[in-house]
């Protein structure tokens, strides 16, 4: 009896055939990193209202009625279709709650694939800082956010949402070309490009500020 764990073709595979439980289970594989996306991606004004988790376990029971059909048509891989409908269902839920007061700038870079909440740079920094930085004095530790804010203001959107792809929602570097309808080349040279100039930030401070181990 073979005992392996199916692979990820498998699973698509069987999920195509109509296997439920293959669907489900390839679901499972995304789930982390789709409640990740949506976390980060929820407007602040919805966080602690919504659970993150709600979010994509409504994605799952509705993509699960739009598979295979919706993604053959789409022609991306089993991940970045899921993501794409967990960003729909949370423009879905940023309507429902906000209305009017819904920016329309708040869309990602990437609107040929379909537009997903923007993440802000009060996010985006709150993130950066919990995972780069072991400041601890909470005067250091708000300037530096003010700084990190700062820095991700003044870079080009598309910078700041390749590193958002590569860093965060751990897409590789061929997938969030895919998404941003750019060259994977390019894609490369602006998370390298946005890297430094966070890391430029960080080196800027007292001290240094040094990255968690």
């Amino acid at each position: 009896m073979n005992t392996d764990t199916p692979s990820t073709d498998d699973l698509l595979g069987a999920a195509r055939a109509g296997d439920q439980s293959a669907f489900a289970a390839l679901f499972e594989r995304c789930r982390a990193r789709l409640e990740r996306v949506v976390r980060l991606r929820m407007d602040r004004r919805l966080q602690g209202r919504v659970d993150p988790a709600d979010v994509v376990q409504e994605t799952y029971l509705a993509a699960r009625g739009k598979f295979p059909h919706h993604f053959d048509a789409s022609g991306l891989p089993p991940f970045l279709w899921l993501r794409l409908e967990v960003g729909q269902k949370l423009v879905d839920l940023h309507r429902f709650h906000l209305g009017a007061r819904m920016r329309a700038a708040g869309q990602e870079i990437s609107l040929h694939r379909g537009a997903l909440p923007q993440v802000t740079s009060v996010s985006l920094a709150e993130q950066l800082l919990g995972r780069l930085t072991t400041a601890s004095h909470a005067a250091m530790r708000a300037e530096l956010k003010i700084r990190v804010q700062e820095a991700l203001n003044a870079m080009d959107p598309q910078d700041r949402e390749v590193l958002v792809l590569r860093h965060f929602e751990e897409l590789s570097n061929s997938e969030a070309a895919q998404v941003l309808g750019i060259k994977a080349s390019a894609a490369c040279n602006r998370y390298v490009r946005a890297l430094k100039r966070l890391k430029d930030v960080f080196q800027s401070m007292p001290g240094g500020a040094e990255e968690d181990s």
